[in-house]
C-alpha cells in the first residue's frame, strides 16, 4: 500500500547551545515542498547558504555529525534529524542562525515535541523507500564497527555496543521494531560520555556547550574528589560529590539500557543522509558516526545504481494475480495467438505490470529461427501495447465499451534476446497525464534482472460503437 510524503503543519521554533561550539542558536523547523528532503539554511550567513542533509555533505563524524555544502557548515544535526524520521517527516526544511544545532537534553525528545505541537500534514506524493533487497555490510576495522542491513518488510533497528575496559557499561542491546515505536522507546534517550573522556575532548576544541544537563556522565573507574574538582574547575563549572563509580550528574536513567538506546536514535538521525527512509533491517554493532555516515554514503550510492540502471519489478508467483487471462479477455479484444499477455500482478494510477510466459509451443516460433527459437522484437512492442491498453482503460469508469488504439511507437530498443523458458515481466508507466483521450507511456520489458526491450507509446481511448 503506498503512503504519502509528509511535512510540519506550520513553523516551530527551539532555542538552546551547542554542544561542541557553547554558540546559543535558534533551529526553525518549517514545512516544505515534496521530493525536498531535508535541509540547513544558516540564516546568520550572508546569502544565507542551504545545507543538504545529504551524507555527500558530510565533512566530519568527530563526536558529532558534520555537513558542508556553498563553503556552509552545520554540526550535530543527528538529534533533529532522527525525530524529524522518527516522526515520519519526510520534507523540512531547518533554519538555524548559527554553526550547530542545539543540544537542549542531549536526546531528540524537544524536537520531537516541537513536531507533535505544530502537526503533520500528509502531501500530494508517495513515499518512496531505499528497499534492502539483499544483504549490504559496512566495516570499519580499525575500531571494530560494522553496519549490517538485510531486507525486512519493516524499519527494524538494533544497536549493540561493547566497552570492554568499562567496569559499569560493558555489553548493552538496543531494538526498534517498528518506526512507530520511536517516539516513546527511543527519543528520549541521552548522549553519553565517559568522565576520562572530557578533558581531550575539550583540548581538541570539543564539547564547549557541555552541561550536566544535556548527557549522561559515566564514572566507570574510581576517581578521588579531588580529580572531581580539578575537572570542574577546569569546566567552570560546580563541583559535585559522587559514588566512586557511577553516573556524575545523579541523573536517573529513562531506560536501563539507555545508552545503546541512544546510539540507535544516532544511527536513525545519521541513516537520513541517505536520502530516503529505509526499508530493511538495520544491525548495528559498536556504531558511532564515522561508520554511520559510510553506511549511508554506500545506501546513496546504491541509489544511484539503481536509478542509473531500472529496477526490474518484483515478480512472486505465487501471489494473487489482478487480473488472471479471463479477465484480461474481458478487458482486451485479442485473443490467442496474438493475446500476449498472461496476467496483470500489480495495477495503480499511473503504472501496471504484466507477466508473459515464453514457451517452446509459441506458433511464431516455428517459422522464426526454428533452429535457435528467439521471440520476435515485435511481439515484445505488442505484449506491451497490450497491457498498456489495460493501464488506459483502467482509467474510465466502464472500460468493457472502450477500446485502445495505438497512434505511435517512438525510441524503441532491443537489448537481449528473449527465448523459450523466459518469463518477460512488462513495466509500463504513465509519461503525462490522459489529455483528450491521448495517453503517453513508457514501457520496459525485464527478464529477470536484465532490460531486453524499452520504448514510448501514445495510445487513444475510443469509445466503442
Amino acid at each position: 500500500m503506498s503512503e504519502k510524503q509528509r511535512t510540519i503543519q506550520k513553523s516551530t521554533s527551539l532555542k538552546g547551545t551547542g554542544l561542541h561550539t557553547g554558540a546559543e542558536v535558534t533551529l526553525t523547523l518549517n514545512p516544505a515542498p515534496v521530493n525536498s528532503g531535508f535541509s540547513f539554511k544558516r540564516t546568520d550567513l550572508e546569502n544565507t547558504p542551504v545545507i543538504r542533509a545529504l551524507a555527500d555533505n558530510v565533512v566530519f563524524t568527530e563526536r558529532g555529525t558534520v555537513l558542508e555544502e556553498n563553503k556552509a557548515r552545520v554540526s550535530t544535526i543527528e538529534h533533529c534529524l532522527a525525530a524529524l524520521r522518527g516522526m515520519g517527516v519526510d520534507n523540512c526544511l531547518i533554519e538555524i542562525d548559527g554553526p550547530e544545532a542545539p543540544i537542549l537534553d542531549g536526546s531528540a525528545h524537544f524536537f520531537v515535541q516541537a513536531i507533535k505541537e505544530v502537526g503533520i500534514s500528509e502531501q500530494d506524493a508517495e513515499r518512496e523507500y531505499f528497499i534492502v533487497k539483499e544483504k549490504m555490510i559496512v566495516e570499519d576495522p580499525e575500531t571494530g564497527s560494522s553496519i549490517v542491513a538485510i531486507p525486512d518488510d519493516g524499519q527494524n533497528y538494533q544497536t549493540m555496543i561493547s566497552f570492554n575496559n568499562s567496569m559499569l557499561l560493558s555489553n548493552q542491546y538496543a531494538n526498534m521494531e517498528r518506526m512507530e515505536q520511536f517516539e516513546k522507546e527511543i527519543s528520549n534517550c541521552r548522549t553519553f560520555v565517559f568522565l576520562h573522556e572530557l578533558e581531550p575532548l575539550l583540548n581538541n576544541n570539543l564539547i564547549k556547550g557541555g552541561d550536566l544537563d544535556n548527557a549522561i556522565i559515566i564514572i566507570d573507574k574510581e576517581v578521588p574528589q579531588e580529580e572531581l574538582d580539578r575537572l570542574a574547575a577546569l569546566f567552570n563549572k560546580p563541583s559535585v560529590e559522587v559514588k566512586p563509580i557511577g553516573i556524575l550528574n545523579n541523573l536517573e536513567l529513562h531506560h536501563s539500557n539507555e545508552p545503546a538506546r541512544h546510539k540507535l536514535l544516532d544511527v536513525i538521525g545519521d541513516l537520513t543522509l541517505a536520502g530516503m527512509p529505509i526499508k530493511g533491517r538495520i544491525i548495528a554493532d559498536k556504531p558511532g558516526h564515522k561508520i554511520n555516515a559510510e553506511f549511508a554514503k554506500a545506501v546513496r550510492k546504491e541509489i544511484k545504481r539503481r536509478q542509473l540502471k531500472a529496477d526490474a519489478p518484483e515478480y512472486d508467483p505465487n501471489a494473487e494475480p489482478v487480473f488472471d487471462i479471463n479477465e484480461i479477455k474481458k478487458l482486451l479484444p485479442h485473443r490467442p495467438p496474438f493475446l500476449l499477455v498472461d496476467k496483470i500482478i500489480d495495477l495503480k494510477d499511473k503504472t501496471i505490470i504484466g507477466v508473459k510466459n515464453v514457451t517452446m509451443n509459441e506458433p511464431f516460433f516455428v517459422g522464426h529461427f526454428p533452429e535457435e527459437p528467439v521471440m520476435p522484437g515485435v511481439l515484445q512492442v505488442e505484449a506491451m501495447a497490450q497491457i498498456g491498453g489495460i493501464l488506459v482503460l483502467s482509467q474510465v469508469d466502464d472500460p468493457k465499451k472502450y477500446s485502445t488504439y495505438f497512434l505511435k511507437i517512438d525510441n524503441i530498443k532491443f537489448r537481449k534476446k528473449v527465448v523459450p523458458g523466459d518469463t518477460i515481466v512488462f513495466k509500463l508507466e504513465m509519461m503525462t497525464d490522459i489529455r483528450r483521450g491521448i495517453a503517453n507511456m513508457k514501457g520496459t520489458a525485464f527478464v529477470g534482472d536484465a532490460i531486453v526491450a524499452e520504448g514510448e507509446f501514445m495510445a487513444q481511448i475510443v469509445k466503442n460503437k
